[in-house]
């Protein structure tokens, strides 16, 4: 299997007034990539500029970071062009996309339908986040998440070109990832899902068991409301013995975005599931679920949320009751 090492730069608006701003909020202006083969060799490589559209001045962010004139981009190819050939470039053995950190799979694929071209999958896209694979392989804290430099550094590469290009940070990304394959090969198992495009049905839902943990991306729904009643979304199984568990703890909410509940097996213990609701067009929305073994004492922790959470909820009822009396 080949690893496509993809980086995007892309400039956005000045002054949010164009028409354009909430159907392409970032336009790309840059593609950078690098064709690792499964011996970690660098096979080729794909580099442009491209001719903006939308945006014809330079956010001062974006130019303060990047380095890249107008000028320049003006000498650019149009994007379906560049994503034509980039995708073209791409093909032969199969293989795997991977980014540093979670953006730019999203924005390619928004620039995509934007210009109206055919998508790249019709759901989720399973890729390697190489920054989150370098927390996992190198890092202590689970959910820091390090800048591409710091991680040049740490891993005593030698940087030999400069930063914050598209061709130079998908080349540091993937010196990165061939360390990881190299010292870490078991963190590659750690798959994300990039998930622009949400399961069509039932059937080609997520459902994906790693090392500690499970997680489920489910399709999408009318509302909070249908998500809820759905009952694979608020099931509660063991991801090592896939028997159905009665929970210990109900499933509560915290903020009304994420709901949790404690479940227990008999012979794997303690099970936490999180559910995190999540927009999709309009008011629908669809559902990312995690299921993890918990020890006891982080069960008690999860009860004590659960009891201040229905405190918080009495008292924000009193308070509204109140102000119902003194209005009437």
């Amino acid at each position: 299997m080949n690893y496509i090492v993809l980086d995007l730069e892309w400039n956005q608006s000045n002054t949010g007034l164009e028409a354009e701003v909430e159907t392409l909020p970032f336009e790309i202006i840059e593609i950078g990539a690098i064709k690792l083969n499964d011996a970690c060799v660098m096979v080729s490589e794909f580099s442009e500029l491209i001719c903006p559209k939308v945006y014809h001045e330079m956010h001062h962010i974006t130019s303060r970071l990047i380095h890249i004139q107008m000028r320049e981009l003006e000498r650019g190819k149009p994007f379906p062009e560049v994503a034509e050939r980039f995708l073209e470039w791409c093909k032969g053995d199969e293989y795997r996309l991977c980014t540093w950190g979670v953006l730019d799979l999203p924005e390619l694929q928004r620039n995509m339908k934007f210009y109206g071209m055919e998508p790249l999958s019709d759901g989720p896209i399973p890729f390697l986040d190489v920054q989150k694979l370098f927390t996992i392989g190198y890092e202590e804290d689970p959910k820091v998440r390090r800048n591409l430099e710091y991680a040049i550094d740490a891993l005593q590469i030698e940087k030999d070109i400069p930063f914050h290009r598209a061709f130079s940070d998908a080349y540091y990304t993937a010196k990165v990832l061939t360390r990881l394959i190299q010292d870490k090969p078991e963190v590659l198992g750690n798959l994300s899902y990039d998930v622009y495009n949400r399961p069509k049905d039932r059937k080609s839902e997520i459902k994906v068991q790693f090392d500690t943990y499970e997680k489920y991306i489910s399709r999408e729904f009318q509302d909070k409301a249908e998500a809820l009643a759905d009952r694979e979304v608020i099931s509660s199984k063991c991801y090592l013995c896939h028997r159905n568990l009665k929970k210990r703890i109900k499933w509560f909410t915290p903020n009304g975005r994420h709901y949790y509940c404690v479940a227990y097996c008999e012979k794997h213990g303690y099970l936490k599931g999180k559910i995190r609701i999540r927009k999709a067009e309009g008011e629908r929305v669809y559902v990312v679920k995690t299921t993890k073994l918990i020890t006891q004492e982080e069960a008690d922790e999860i009860a004590q949320r659960r009891n201040h959470a229905k405190e918080m909820r009495k008292h924000r009822k009193k308070r509204e009751s109140g102000k119902e009396e003194q209005g009437s």
